[in-house]
């Protein structure tokens, strides 16, 4: 692997918390469009504290965060982890990423949840390091 590639560590700024998800992302989301909308977005998420696994960073210093979080609705064939970016001041974005995807019918062919989860923190990792340059 060249030395470009190897992996960089996470700015010190950024605090993993995946305890649960921060009631940032609902005010942010709330402000942005109403609660009824909110309540709906990446079925649910951001209304209920239900969905595992997570994985969050937040930088106290910039009120920001990064979460990777399932975005599909739990009855969909095909389950998927988004990435979700609360930039510094206000609003959310999603990451576009490659598609982090599994099949909860067929838990063992790749790929798997576990497989679809560790991806989509690997890309959350590379957004953090590249958004870092530019904050």
């Amino acid at each position: 692997m060249a030395k470009w590639q190897d992996p960089q560590p996470i700015p010190a700024a950024w605090q993993r918390c995946d305890g649960g998800i921060l009631a940032l992302w609902w005010d942010r989301l709330v402000a942005t469009t109403s609660a009824e909308s909110a309540s709906l977005y990446a079925a649910g998420l951001f209304a209920e504290d239900r969905r595992r696994p997570i994985a969050q960073w937040f930088n106290p210093a910039l009120n920001a965060a990064l979460l990777v979080a399932p975005e599909s609705s739990p009855e969909w064939p095909i389950q998927r982890f988004g990435i979700f970016y609360a930039p510094p001041g206000a609003g959310i974005v999603r990451v576009h990423s490659a598609a982090h995807e599994w099949l909860p019918r067929t838990p063992r062919q790749h790929p798997t949840e576990d497989d679809a989860f560790i991806g989509a923190i690997a890309e959350a990792e590379r957004f953090l390091q590249a958004e870092m340059s530019f904050v």
